[in-house]
């Protein structure tokens, strides 16, 4: 039988009132300067902020429509993205340096665990070609996204993470094109219909947790993880 990892030593923090942006950031960049000097341990951090955008290092001004919330560089990658109150986010300070050195094994099993998680709700999300993040079918059968990826790594140690729609106001998304794709909508657990509170989908992610730090170390597939 194949050990369990020890997730033991991997804080779990969980914000209830919506976390100022520019803190978050400053808070995450400090804790993985810290972990890369061996000084702290890593740590999970879900939280929701106000109304706001971030840019990602690719972001185009063109696909910032309408910029009626603050708009901040995130040193992410990607383009722009919306968050705000409704929305799961999870910070995520892991060491890569002690499990696998893969940035793409990382995002794809960041995106395993999300999916992981929605089909605890009946929510049968996926992966989509070309495209990171998170994909469903709405209600109109059409495919959209319910969950975005957003990662940096420094020193090893990686910031940023995921955010997952549990019932934001979609209408928000509106301002900008989410993630530089204007063809498919955006969706929410609560657009499809599923009664899901913070806690309950926080209790979701933690079950599956420990699979997802489990495959961190072990490439799943060849054409996914780099060389």
């Amino acid at each position: 039988m194949a050990s369990q990892p020890d997730i033991s030593m991997i804080e779990w923090r969980v914000d209830a009132a919506p976390v100022p942006y520019p803190h978050a950031l400053a808070e995450m960049e400090r804790r993985a300067a810290e972990i890369a000097a061996g000084t702290a341990g890593e740590r999970v951090w879900l939280l929701e902020h106000p109304p706001l955008y971030t840019a990602g290092t690719s972001a185009d001004s063109a696909e910032l429509l309408d910029p009626r919330f603050p708009v901040y560089d995130a040193g992410r990658g990607g383009r722009y993205t919306y968050h705000g109150p409704g929305q799961r986010i999870g910070y995520l300070n892991i060491d890569l340096g002690k499990r696998g050195k893969d940035v793409r094994n990382f995002v794809h099993n960041v995106e395993g665990w999300v999916i992981d998680t929605l089909a605890d709700f009946g929510v049968a999300a996926r992966r989509a070609e070309g495209r990171i993040g998170i994909w469903t079918d709405d209600l109109d059968g059409r495919e959209a996204k319910i969950g975005a990826i957003g990662v940096r790594v420094r020193r090893w140690v990686t910031l940023h993470g995921f955010s997952v729609n549990v019932a934001p106001d979609l209408t928000h998304f509106s301002g900008i094109v989410p993630c530089g794709i204007s063809e498919f909508p955006v969706t929410s657990l609560a657009a499809l219909g599923k009664a899901v509170d913070m806690a309950e989908f926080d209790a979701a992610l933690h079950r599956h947790f420990p699979a997802f730090v489990a495959r961190l170390r072990r490439c799943p597939d060849a054409d996914i993880c780099s060389a």
